[in-house]
């Protein structure tokens, strides 16, 4: 059932939260306890719906699975699965991108796979799977891609070298788990770098791989014959706690994120500074604290905007925009966005002007954000976007009155806690039916 979030909004939020582990980060990993027979501990796992969908997938194929939900451990031994099951495919986990990146390690384990090209996550323009055929097609798999669709193997995977059209997060993870089991020496160019994606890279180390060149854009493999168990942790949500951030700052208020990835931030917090927010560094975390009016920086150079560019890793994370997006639609001043990668980031902007926001789009991958506007509490409808859904929830938590964010369900993909840490920093929301 679609749930809707309704927030009466107006209030300075403060307090202390803690952030989730990172969903982007934790899926992989789930994907890569497929790699091995031996027992993998996840720790820090979210309590997400996609978690659950892969959980329930492993289940059904007959490993055991143990989900200590209060500890955020899960506990996983694929080495009684039935894996040459015909129906594993068929019930691969359905509307998460992740689905995709279990394609290598089920075809090295069962040798033939029946697929479909829907995987999907979410409303950002089109996910195509051709690159993640195209790598286990280098890796030497056949692909028959027509009224079959089918994927075969046979023997382990040979070595691949391969150069990225562009450097995709999924792909990157796809390779680096099909290279750590190739026979020979693999090399990945314009690999992603992603915090997400050097998690899984440590992951795979844990468990024996051989990667070199975690964190940049050249990745280097050399296979081995088995990888082993591990246990292993989900690292802090680095999109989670600059959300709270966020929340704290453009709400007046006085927020602190306990986490442990303040080596990610600088660019994120140089972000909040162009809207004349501190962000101080703390011993467990980060901090803001506003009482001013958010006031948007202007750039030196003359005749140009303040702006904010999204783009794959080191880049600012796509994936924020629409926080910071939100931030602007309350502050003084006006900021262009240049979305790099998805070309249907901005069709939620019609949204905003519910609220009285006045932004123009300049084309598919920018905008411009005339802020400081007399904004007004309204009823809107997300797109199947997480991130989208909760700057629609920022822009409403700071106007007096009451505003419904509809078809709100996408944020339980990424947010364990999304409501009662906001309720903790004295939010008034709660989850409703559409």
């Amino acid at each position: 059932m679609s749930e809707s979030l309704l927030v009466r909004g107006g209030k300075a939020l403060s307090g202390a939260v803690t952030p989730s582990g990172n969903k982007n980060a934790v899926l992989p990993m789930l994907c890569a306890t497929l790699l091995t027979d031996e027992t993998m501990t996840v720790r820090n796992a979210p309590d997400i719906t996609d978690v659950n969908k892969v959980v329930d997938f492993f289940l059904g194929l007959g490993s055991r699975v143990e989900w200590d939900r209060d500890a955020k451990t899960i506990e996983v031994n694929h080495s009684g699965a039935d894996l040459n099951a015909r129906s594993v495919i068929d019930s691969l986990p359905s509307g998460m991108r992740s689905s995709v990146m279990m394609f290598g390690p089920l075809l090295a384990r069962v040798g033939t796979l029946n697929v479909t090209d829907d995987a999907t996550g979410c409303s950002l323009g089109a996910r195509e799977v051709d690159p993640h055929l195209d790598i286990l097609e280098g890796f030497g798999a056949t692909i028959e891609w027509g009224d079959r669709r089918e994927i075969r193997l046979q023997g382990p995977f040979s070595a691949n070298a391969h150069w990225l059209d562009y450097a995709s997060v999924t792909t990157t993870e796809h390779f680096v788990m099909c290279a750590a089991l190739a026979q020979g020496t693999s090399t990945l160019v314009n690999a992603a770098s992603e915090p997400h994606v050097q998690d899984l890279c440590s992951v795979l180390v844990e468990m024996g791989a051989k990667i070199e060149g975690i964190g940049t854009s050249v990745l280097k493999i050399d296979g081995v014959e088995s990888l082993a168990g591990a246990d292993v942790q989900v690292s802090d949500d680095h999109h989670e706690i600059f959300t709270f951030l966020a929340i704290g700052a453009m709400t007046g208020g006085d927020v602190s994120v306990e986490h442990s990835v303040q080596h990610h931030f600088p660019l994120m917090d140089r972000t909040l500074e162009k809207f004349g927010v501190e962000v101080e560094r703390t011993p467990t975390g980060s901090r803001v604290s506003t009482t001013d009016r958010l006031r948007i920086e202007q750039p030196r150079t003359s005749h140009m905007l303040q702006k904010v560019e999204g783009a794959p890793w080191p880049y600012f994370p796509v994936d924020l925009i629409p926080p910071v997006v939100a931030l602007a639609t309350v502050a003084e001043g006006d900021m262009l966005f240049w979305n790099k990668v998805y070309e249907g980031a901005f069709g939620w902007v019609p949204e905003l002007a519910k609220f009285g926001a006045k932004v123009t789009v300049c084309d598919p991958h920018r905008i411009i954000v005339f802020g400081r506007n007399d904004l007004r509490a309204a009823i809107v409808d997300a797109p199947y976007i997480i991130r989208v859904t909760i700057a629609l929830f920022m822009v409403g938590a700071t106007i007096d009155g009451e505003s419904v964010i509809r078809n709100a369900s996408p944020v339980r993909r990424a947010h364990p806690n999304f409501v009662e840490n906001l309720r903790s920093l004295g939010a008034d929301v709660e989850w409703v039916a559409d």
